[in-house]
């Protein structure tokens, strides 16, 4: 089995997820756009069904499966976004699902997995520690596992998001991604350089967490020690085995983001877009705020906004912040 989508992969996520996902708009930001030195366009996946991007690459994969192989049910392990997206899949599916999450999950993703039906499992461990425990369960109850960003499956789901920007804003000059696992940027800029290979993508990772930024340096994946950052939807100490070859192949740079610019962009979206961007979501738009991203003032960027599930009390204090 191939180990990366092909944009065909893509096309086909995209005609089988159109009854069941949104297909998000594509917003000018245009009081944003002095401070970011383009015209900017926003990608709003905090529109989408469960709050976030998610959603197309689990139910993708769900959809792929037999019933057979999904019958005892399917299990994973998440920061929270793409358990939620499973736990919809698994509802919409009628099956058992079963989520292995971080004890430093937020709190109000947890509540929207458990509110979807999901079995919820709290971990104290890192990213490869939670994975051993979600093999061990799944070996034990013959559940379907589905990674939330080493799946060509999954990957391909994410990838139907590079397919509506190049559908709504034909164009676009640059895109702009978040980067954690590196699922969805894998699948976007497939989607993105398989079509239109002049558009330059980016992907903005968390300066506190540069295991994508280093390993293109080092050129051979690279592990990190694991610090904490606020976009913690980005927080994972070593790149993804199967994105970091389609990253090194189809995405143009790689930043470093530092949180206080991380925090900046979600206060601009807030006051300016009017969008409540999870950190993980924001980071672009900080990106851009902080002049690491050279753009031209007639450049048609679009920034991603992964997703939008944080804590509101979180929210609050971080807005309130902004005077």
């Amino acid at each position: 089995m191939r180990n990366y989508p092909t944009i065909q992969d893509i096309r086909e996520a995209q005609e089988r997820l159109k009854p069941h996902v949104r297909h998000t708009p594509l917003l000018r930001a245009q009081k944003i756009e002095k401070a970011a030195g383009c015209q900017l366009y926003l990608k709003p996946e905090t529109l989408q069904i469960t709050g976030a991007f998610k959603i197309r690459g689990a139910l993708n994969k769900a959809l792929s499966l037999s019933r057979e192989e999904i019958a005892n049910g399917i299990i994973a392990t998440s920061s929270g976004n793409h358990a939620q997206g499973l736990s919809y899949a698994a509802k919409m599916l009628g099956v058992k699902v079963i989520l292995v999450l971080p004890v430093t999950t937020p709190k109000i993703k947890i509540e929207n997995t458990k509110a979807l039906g999901a079995e919820v499992i709290l971990f104290d461990g890192d990213n490869a520690a939670r994975w051993k425990k979600v093999y061990e369960i799944a070996e034990g109850n013959k559940y379907a596992v589905i990674h939330g960003f080493e799946d060509p499956v999954v990957m391909a789901g994410q990838g139907t998001i590079g397919c509506e920007i190049l559908e709504d804003l034909d164009d676009v000059d640059t895109v702009i991604v978040p980067l954690g696992g590196g699922g969805l940027i894998s699948g976007i800029a497939t989607a993105i350089k398989e079509t239109k290979p002049s558009v330059r993508v980016i992907g903005a990772e968390p300066a506190l967490t540069p295991k994508y930024f280093h390993s293109r340096i080092n050129k051979e994946r690279t592990s990190l020690p694991l610090k904490n950052t606020i976009a913690d939807g980005l927080r994972i100490s070593v790149p993804g085995q199967n994105p970091y070859p389609i990253i090194e192949k189809y995405v143009d740079e790689i930043v470093l983001v530092e949180d206080e610019h991380i925090i900046a962009g979600m206060r601009a979206l807030a006051k300016d877009a009017k969008l409540i961007a999870e950190p993980a979501a924001s980071i672009g738009v900080g990106a851009l705020l902080a002049g690491i991203i050279d753009v031209r003032p007639d450049e048609k960027v679009c920034a991603v906004l992964s997703g939008g599930n944080w804590d509101l009390g979180d929210l609050a204090e971080i807005y309130g912040a902004a005077g």
